[in-house]
């Protein structure tokens, strides 16, 4: 049965600033992949996590994944599991469901799995909220295949531009893109290194999460920047970058992953990430929660308050 519950908000800018952060979900979960579709049901937030609930506690071993889904950003449903790594044959039965990400293209929904630290995974779907079937019969990208794809293959983002080209960013310590065909489920070109230029000190460089978005004709790299680490962001004229970096968008928390997705929606933006926000929680027991992403005059993303 899907679980409802609502956040009585006072709005969200006082609940991120005075009240501190609420988590979407009194279930552990975290690693957001947040978007907004619409379907025959009506337009609605869904936000795919890695479930912290059912792993270990002691390390991020789960195997399968969660949706939650809003109409608002305050009344939350739990959807369940869209999918586990079972979908995935090529894959060991208990191998790691780590970051996932989403995407709708051409009438259909994408999933794509890091699975087992070591390969990513694409799974195709007629709904969000289920119904995933592996769309290839093998790993999207594999550490044991592709050239330069990194030490490991993990936390996939995909961006979709304007002029239909399809993007997809992964890794840790070195960020990695590569183009996708039209298809979504194949690689188009060689994997590359994302090149970020200007990073201040050796603390604040890249570790992992990569995720891209565009605003203004500007695109936006954010990433974290190790473990633990803090949420920056570089600027680029092209979704291949290079990026110039601008800044810091989240500070550390106190857990050691901090992992951030931005959506986008009439015209607001909205930073998801996890913390330590339930009883018991901590860096294998996380909770997502978000806040409002504001901009200055030069287009720079102003922090986002802790508290």
């Amino acid at each position: 049965m899907r679980a409802l519950f609502t956040l009585c908000l006072l709005s969200a800018a006082a609940a991120a600033g005075a009240q501190g952060r609420q988590p979407i979900s009194p279930r552990f979960a975290a690693d957001p992949s947040p978007h907004f579709f619409r379907t025959a049901a009506g337009g609605a937030f869904h936000v795919y996590a890695t479930d912290d609930a059912s792993n270990s506690g002691k390390y991020w071993d789960s195997t399968s994944w969660r949706l939650y889904t809003s109409p608002d950003l305050q009344a939350w449903t739990d959807a369940g599991v869209p999918l586990d790594v079972s979908v995935f044959k090529w894959a060991r039965p208990d191998a790691k469901a780590w970051a996932p990400e989403a995407a709708y293209r051409h009438g259909r929904y994408y999933f794509y799995a890091p699975v087992g630290g070591d390969r990513i995974g694409v799974a195709v779907s007629d709904r969000p909220d289920g119904g995933f079937v592996d769309a290839r019969g093998d790993a999207l990208v594999d550490k044991a295949r592709d050239a330069n794809a990194g030490d490991e293959p993990i936390d996939p983002a995909v961006f979709v531009d304007k002029d239909g080209h399809a993007y997809l960013y992964f890794g840790t310590r070195v960020p990695k893109v590569v183009r996708l065909q039209a298809d979504m489920k194949t690689l188009d070109g060689a994997i590359r290194n994302v090149e970020i230029h200007g990073l201040p000190d050796p603390k604040k460089t890249y570790g992992e999460a990569p995720f891209l978005h565009e605003r203004g004709g500007i695109y936006y790299f954010s990433f974290s920047s190790g473990w633990p680490g803090q949420i920056l962001y570089a600027t680029g004229s092209s979704p291949l970058g290079p990026f110039q970096y601008r800044g810091v968008i989240l500070d550390y928390l106190k857990i050691s992953t901090n992992h951030q997705a931005i959506v986008e929606h009439e015209g607001r933006s909205y930073l998801f990430f996890h913390d330590a926000l339930l009883p018991g929680g901590g860096s294998h027991r996380r909770a997502i929660t978000w806040a409002p992403l504001s901009y200055d005059e030069q287009g720079g993303i102003r922090p986002v308050p802790l508290r």
